[in-house]
């Protein structure tokens, strides 16, 4: 199973860069990365394996970096692997006091 996100500031309407993102399976940390130029980040190529996993996105620091206030201190995205050989993207659309997020594609 591939996982990979792409987060877009809705304020501003451009990518996110520079937001750090851990995936987890359970309570084990599969990777970690950061989100580029574009606000894309593909977490692995890996095999993970079926049930619950964590996209955990650092979103306070990204947004102090930036000198803007901000509810979220980070943003936690639980989603089910129940078929592991398919690719998950999971984007992020976010704002200083709300998100969303949808399964991609």
């Amino acid at each position: 199973m591939s996982v990979s996100t792409h987060v877009l500031d809705s304020v501003v309407g451009r990518p996110a860069a520079g937001i750090a993102v851990r995936l987890f399976g359970g309570e084990e940390l599969l990777a970690e990365g950061v989100t580029d130029h574009d606000g894309r980040c593909r977490l692995t190529e890996d095999a993970t394996g079926l049930g619950t996993h964590r996209l955990v996105f650092a979103t306070g620091a990204w947004f102090a970096e930036q000198d803007r206030e901000a509810f979220y201190p980070e943003v936690v995205l639980t989603f089910t692997v129940q078929e592991p050989g398919e690719h998950h993207h999971v984007p992020l659309l976010l704002s200083p006091f709300a998100y969303s997020t949808y399964r991609g594609s």
